[in-house]
């Protein structure tokens, strides 16, 4: 699955990819390979993402547009 949501919140916030993998605790390569679509992202990551985020899962997921 792709998650291009990943991607915008965090360029959005002018953050890197190196800080979003460390606040989830992770390799920025196993970060990127979830924002491409490579893998899949676990959902305690989806979770812990909108919690950083201050939006929905549903969004991350491309579920809603509306955040």
């Amino acid at each position: 699955m792709y998650y291009p949501r990943l991607k915008d919140l965090r360029q959005d916030r002018d953050l890197g990819q190196k800080e979003i993998a460390a606040y989830l605790g992770i390799d920025q390569r196993v970060y990127s390979n979830y924002e491409i679509g490579k893998r899949e992202i676990p959902t305690r990551f989806v979770i812990a993402l909108a919690d950083y985020y201050k939006t929905t899962t549903d969004y991350i997921l491309g579920r809603t547009n509306n955040p």
